[in-house]
């Protein structure tokens, strides 16, 4: 079976250095999408699904850590490291509290930075296999749902859609980005409205809220 390259979001506005990063974690195995200021960062961390994300501090338009807090705020789980030249205990505080899991200095060693982007993926990776969403309970390797103390019978694609939506629980997913990431681009607009009501009549009217305008997202479960 092909292995899944890891999605991963650099944002870092320094041409060369992101430029070299970038084709270095390529060569490592990552799929990269660059970012050059906080602002185009912001829109695709909100917007795509990444497994992680290494954030520059001083960026324009938008600073890394006010980056990440918006991040956070807006329900993106993945792991974050910061990468930056502020080396004080006060700014490595400062980055953690935002919601990085790591922080990492300039200059540093890329073995060194490859090693704890390694070991973010390895924790974050045991943590996601179980998901707890309100009364359930998902099993992501075996592709079981637990509520109730009893498994509930999902098909395929009806965990494939409740598991993207559980796994960042305050986004509002438009109907385009589920049909892209759930379901095939030759399935048909009413593909996603269908399988929403699969769900709600297997999980409760409220397991997906409709937010008029926009899409879907995770309700009351």
């Amino acid at each position: 079976m092909e292995s899944v390259r890891p999605r991963l979001l650099l944002v870092e506005d320094d041409r060369s250095l992101a430029d070299l990063l970038a084709g270095l974690l390529d060569e490592e195995g990552y799929d990269v999408d660059l970012a050059l200021d906080g602002h185009t960062g912001l829109h695709r961390g909100l917007t795509q699904a990444y497994q992680i994300m290494v954030v520059d501090r001083g960026l324009p338009a938008v600073d890394g850590l006010d980056l990440i807090g918006r991040l956070r705020r807006h329900g993106v789980t993945c792991p974050i490291l910061v990468l930056t030249a502020r080396a004080s205990v006060l700014d490595r505080v400062a980055g953690l509290d935002a919601g990085a899991e790591d922080y990492l200095t300039k200059p540093f060693e890329i073995v060194e930075l490859l090693a704890r982007l390694r070991a973010l993926l390895r924790r974050h990776t045991d943590a996601a296999d179980l998901l707890a969403v309100g009364g359930l309970r998902l099993d992501v390797p075996n592709r079981q749902v637990l509520g109730g103390g009893a498994e509930i019978q999902l098909s395929q694609r009806e965990f494939a859609l409740l598991h993207t939506l559980a796994a960042r629980p305050g986004k509002v997913f438009t109907r385009a980005e589920l049909l892209r990431d759930v379901f095939d681009a030759a399935d048909a607009d009413g593909t996603v409205d269908a399988y929403v009501h699969h769900l709600r009549r297997k999980l409760g009217r409220d397991a997906i809220r409709t937010v008029r305008g926009l899409g879907y997202r995770l309700g009351a479960v």
